[in-house]
């Protein structure tokens, strides 16, 4: 026995469609830099996938309280969107997956945990339509690593998180994604993650077509069900 068929594909945003990663490491060494602190690697580790909330507050450690955990998610969020004003890249393999999922006619969520104006400055790159629904921080109450965003994106798509497949390139939000009950696809750059249920790890999104999301997600579901019989 299988589970169903792979009804709706929800898409991260940062570092898996669209390559905004080095924007934000960016935004993060210039904002640090004005209070002393030399932005590290193991501070980026700590950051990536946010949640904002999450990386306002350690920067505000870091700046040992000169400013507040809000005025650091606000600043970093304006120096990013003056990076996105001057275009983006997609991530290797993102835009040929996409034009693929909406060519066979997959829905597509976008599921970020960045604030609407970024999200939709990515969107803005997309033919209208390509994603029939986005979620961004600002409409839920908890972002990720909490599930409800894919929750939430599934509900507006009509179908069963366990019938999604989640891709995702932090730790954040592969954590988001397996919480939900979708499989998901990793694809970590910075971070390791091991092994999990529902899990199908990659290097990259490079030659992956909607054939293949639909063949990753039976064999997921299939070896995760096969675990729960014995």
């Amino acid at each position: 026995m299988e589970r169903s068929q792979l009804e709706a594909v929800l898409f991260d945003m940062d570092g898996t469609l669209i390559n905004s990663e080095p924007y934000w490491l960016i935004a993060e060494r210039a904002l640090m830099a004005r209070y002393g602190h030399t932005w590290t690697d193991e501070d980026q580790a700590h950051c990536i996938g946010g949640p904002l909330p999450k990386v306002g507050a350690y920067m505000s450690a870091l700046a040992h309280g000169a400013d507040d955990p809000a005025f650091f998610e606000e600043e970093l969020v304006r120096l990013v969107a003056e990076q996105f004003a001057n275009g983006l890249e997609f991530m290797p393999g993102a835009q040929e997956l996409v034009h693929d999922l909406v060519a066979t006619g997959v829905p597509m969520a976008l599921v970020s945990a960045s604030p609407r104006l970024l999200v939709d400055s990515a969107l803005a790159l997309l033919p209208t339509g390509t994603f029939i629904t986005s979620i961004s921080s600002q409409d839920v109450s908890i972002s990720k690593p909490n599930p409800e965003s894919y929750f939430k994106a599934a509900r507006h798509l009509e179908v069963q998180i366990s019938n999604c497949l989640v891709l995702e390139d932090s730790k954040t939000g592969i954590d988001a994604g397996l919480a939900s009950g979708a499989v998901v696809i990793g694809i970590p750059h910075i971070i390791t993650y091991p092994p999990s249920p529902r899990l199908h790890l990659r290097r990259d999104l490079i030659d992956l077509s909607a054939r293949d999301l639909h063949k990753i997600f039976q064999s997921e579901s299939q070896e995760e069900f096969n675990a729960t019989r014995i």
